[in-house]
Formats: structure tokens, sequence, C-alpha cells
């Protein structure tokens, strides 16, 4: 009985602590938002993999305690009393809760140390990137990483408890077969065959300048093929559904990502666009029936000028016609995603195709003034939250929707052909919307959605469609911002026109929004216009 009365008191202890610790954070309204930061700060500390000797460590006992750490954070959050907050201080509220929700995902559906192979091939597939020789610090570091190998693949071997097949093929693939795409890879003539095959041609290096790593790195690699030797071993018992589900994906989306649509919504959108985008393309295309197709750089060099030439049309068009402010930390030049390289018998990939006759749609949208140009901006944003938050619709929406606004306003004027190009490459982005979608309520498996984008994209092949549609199997809800977003957009700057009229300045409206930080469209409309007709539904 006395261990009782004592488990007793101390739950009454802990009750009362969390009453009055509540009772605190209600009653300081005055400083309530300070006591947000300080949450999230915290928070933020919190959600980070637990690391062992350099080792993260995603154990039961690991995952039961975020679980139940999580809990803590929502009720200290939820005593946080916001009514009397601005509107920009109750955005931090959302953008908070909002990452809360986002553990929570991954926690519950998600679950990418227990589903998903590739994230611990993740961990150890960018050592034998790096360059040699080495200096004696690099070296010793990459010796310390080298040794954590073994320890990374046995743990997997562990904790991967609900794989799906399609899963463990996408591991199995990328472990041992080049994508074809070799984005974020270091530049190679003949790219090495898949994550073994990068650290063959590791060992090859350190065979010449650093002999003593030999040792750590053969033991790497001999750990990284008996992992693919696990996987295939163990494929046939892998019987985890891939996908998460229609009511998940629609919780994410409102709960996570922030947006105003359901599914519905957004293949509806998609299936609007889709036909508005084949039928201008169509028409472009019928328009420039008696001229010259474009022909593909043939050199090197000739694709780099081609880049250079394209970033200085850019760069003029913008100033000539105030589409946006260019800061005086911008380098005077920016790098291209499609990098040149000659692939055996010729072949090349879906952006390399259009990137190759003209560069201009893939240097707007990854580089200026997209992504690239947007992510200096954002790195500036010294704003406790907002500097440290990314939110894909925001930055996929806006980069896709610069792609139609430059078309839109004339850049391509003389440049016929290029205009089809741009159409093409939206039809991509429109379509990865369905595909993804039905990836993940289970209506098409990755291989029949690869050959969907095949069929219905020109120039699609198999390599970038299967590199992009493996990415939002493994992240739902990443491939559909890009048109989700877009629209959001076209949305706020068609509210912010009606509004101000006669005053309205496209430029300083880009600026103003890129300025409002990477946080989802939806709050950042309602800080811009003061509507809140979309948001409201949010609390």
């Amino acid at each position: 009985m006395q261990i009782y009365r004592m488990m007793w008191r101390v739950l009454f202890v802990l009750y009362v602590g969390v009453f009055l610790n509540i009772v605190a954070f209600s009653q300081s309204s005055d400083d309530a938002h300070q006591a947000l930061l300080k949450l999230y700060q915290e928070f933020v500390k919190f959600r980070r993999a637990e690391v062992i000797e350099g080792i993260p460590d995603y154990s039961p006992a690991v995952i039961y305690a975020k679980e139940k750490g999580l809990e803590s954070f929502r009720q200290r959050l939820s005593a946080i009393s916001h009514q009397d907050w601005t509107v920009s201080e109750k955005i931090d509220y959302l953008l908070v809760r909002a990452k809360f929700n986002e553990l929570d995902f991954q926690l519950r559906v998600t679950r990418p140390w227990a589903r998903d192979p590739g994230t611990y091939v993740d961990m150890v597939s960018r050592i034998p990137f790096a360059d040699t020789p080495l200096s004696e610090g690099s070296k010793k570091s990459l010796r310390n990483r080298l040794k954590t190998v073994p320890k990374i693949l046995e743990q997997a071997k562990v904790n991967l408890t609900a794989v799906a097949k399609a899963m463990a093929d996408i591991t199995i693939r990328r472990l041992e077969r080049s994508d074809g795409v070799n984005q974020g890879e270091p530049r190679r003539e003949v790219p090495p065959e898949g994550v073994i095959g990068w650290y063959k041609e590791f060992i090859q290096r350190l065979s010449k300048h650093h002999p003593e790593l030999l040792a750590d790195a053969n033991q790497a690699l001999s750990s990284v093929e008996d992992f693919r030797d696990w996987l295939k071993t163990n494929k046939s018992r892998m019987t985890a559904s891939v996908s998460i589900g229609l009511d998940n994906y629609n919780w994410y989306l409102k709960n996570v990502r922030l947006m105003p649509y359901t599914v519905e919504d957004v293949l509806k959108i998609a299936e609007v666009e889709y036909y508005r985008t084949w039928a201008f393309l169509r028409i472009e295309q019928h328009r420039n029936r008696s001229l010259p197709e474009l022909e593909p750089a043939s050199t090197a060099e000739e694709h780099e000028r081609r880049v250079r030439e394209s970033e200085t049309l850019i760069r003029s068009f913008i100033d000539k016609h105030d589409l946006l402010t260019i800061p005086d930390y911008m380098p005077p030049q920016f790098d291209t995603d499609a990098f040149w390289i000659v692939r055996p018998g010729g072949k090349r990939h879906f952006w390399e195709e259009i990137t190759y006759r003209d560069p201009l749609n893939n240097h707007i949208h990854a580089s200026i003034p997209g992504h690239r140009f947007d992510n200096l901006i954002q790195r500036r944003n010294k704003h406790p939250i907002r500097g440290r938050y990314g939110d894909g619709g925001r930055a996929e929406g806006w980069t896709f929707y610069l792609e139609e606004m430059f078309l839109q306003a004339g850049l391509l004027d003389d440049r016929p052909r290029t205009r089809e190009l741009f159409y093409i490459a939206q039809l991509k982005r429109v379509l990865r919307v369905p595909a993804e979608i039905k990836m993940q309520t289970g209506e098409l498996t990755l291989e029949q959605a690869i050959q969907y984008l095949i069929d219905e994209v020109p120039l699609m092949e198999e390599n970038l469609a299967r590199y992009d549609l493996q990415i939002y199997l493994r992240q739902p809800a990443y491939g559909m911002t890009y048109l989700a977003g877009k629209v959001q957009f076209e949305k706020l700057l068609s509210d912010r026109a009606r509004q101000l009229g006669k005053d309205f300045d496209l430029g300083k409206f880009h600026d103003e929004f890129l300025a409002a930080g990477s946080i989802p469209i939806i709050l950042i409309r309602w800080e811009m216009t003061g509507l809140d007709d979309e948001v409201k539904k949010l609390w």
C-alpha cells in the first residue's frame, strides 16, 4: 500500500506542476510570445535525431521518448494564450504548431527509420564524394565517418520492421545502379554505378593518395554490399504498404503543409492545368510549325555559353521591367543544375533535353530568380522562427510561378521554340500531381507512375521520371507542392492587385513576398492582404 501511496503522491505532484505551468503561461500574456520563441528553440533541439558517437539512434526507446516528449511540447503550446497577438505573431504560433504536426506525422505515419531503407543509405552515400588528396584534418574526419558505416547499417537491419517491397527495390537499385540523373553527385565523365560504385571509385583514389585509409574504406564497402544482400534476402518478407493512404495525405496537407486544399481539390486543379497546358503547347507548336527546331548544344563550351547568355538576358529583363530587386550581395553569376555530360549512346535525361536546347527555363527555376537566388535571401532572414523555416509549397510555388511569369511578361517574345519548352516543363510539373497522389493512395505502383509520365510528357524518359517519383514516394506531398504553391501564389497576386488597384506594383509585390520568408503561402496571404478567409480554417 505504501508503494501505491507514493506513486499517487508523485503523480499528484506532477499534475500540480503541469497545472501551475499552464496557469503561468496563460497568465503571463505580455511574455506569451517570448514563451513561444523559447518553446520553439527547445523543440528545434528536441526533434534532432539522437546521435551517439556519430551514429543517429532510431531505436524503439528513442522513438518512444520522442512521442512522449512531443506530447509535452503540445501541452505547453496549447497553454500559451495568443488571442491578443498581432497577425505576424499569430503566424509564428501556427508555424510552431505545424512543426509539431510534422514530427507527429513522421512518428505516426511515414516512420522512415522503420519503413524506408534509403534513410540509412542517405547517411552513408555521400562519404565517398570526398575530394582527394585530403588534408590531415579532413583525413581524420573521414576515417571517423567510414568507421560509422558498419554500425549504421547494422542498426538499420534491426529498425527496419515495416518495409514495403517497393522501398526495398528502390534502395537496392540505388545501391547498384546509377540513376542516370546524378544530381548532387560530383561530376564524372562516366558516373559510377550506384552507391557501391562510388565506394569502389573512392577506394581507387584512396589507394593513390591515402593507402592508410584503405582498411576502413574496404570495411565500409563490405558493409554497404552486405546491406544490399540483406535487403535482397529479406525482400520477400517485406509486405508493408508503401502508400500512406488518402486520410493521412489530407491530414498532412492541412496540418503540416497548411494548404487550403484537399487531395480532391489538388487533383481538380491539376486536371484543369493539364488541359490548359496541353492546349497552349499545341497552339504554340502550330504557330511555330514553319520554324526550325532548336538543336541541343553539341559541346560543353557551347552549353556554358548558352547558360551565361541566358543569365545575362534574365538579369537585364528583370532590371528593364522592374520585376524585382536584385540585392547587391548576389553573386555575379549562378551555376546550372543541368551540367554538361556526354552519356553512353548520346542519351539525355528530360532536363538535359530541355536545357541543352535552351537553358532559360531551368535557370529561371533553379538559379535566378528561383531557388539559388531565393535561398540567399532567406539565409539573411534573422527571424527566430521564419528564418529557420522552409516550406516546399512556398519555395516550389514561387519558382514554378516564375516560369510562366517570364513567359507572359515577354522574355520569350523572340524565342518561339523556347516557349514550347516552357509549356513542356509546365506539363511535367503538373502531371507530378496525379502521379504522386495516386502512388500514395495505392492506385498506381511506382513503375506504373513512371510509365504514366513517359506517356504523357514530351521528351520524358525513364531516368528522370524514376528519379522524381522515388522522391515523392519517400516524401509524400512534395511533388504536388509545385502546382499547389503556384496556384496559391497566383491567387495572392490577384488579391493584392485588386486591393491596391492602380497602386499595385509587380516588382514591389515580388520583393514583399520574398521578404516574408519561406513559410506557407496561406500565411503570407493573410499577412500581406489581411484576408483571413483561408487561414481561419486552420484554427
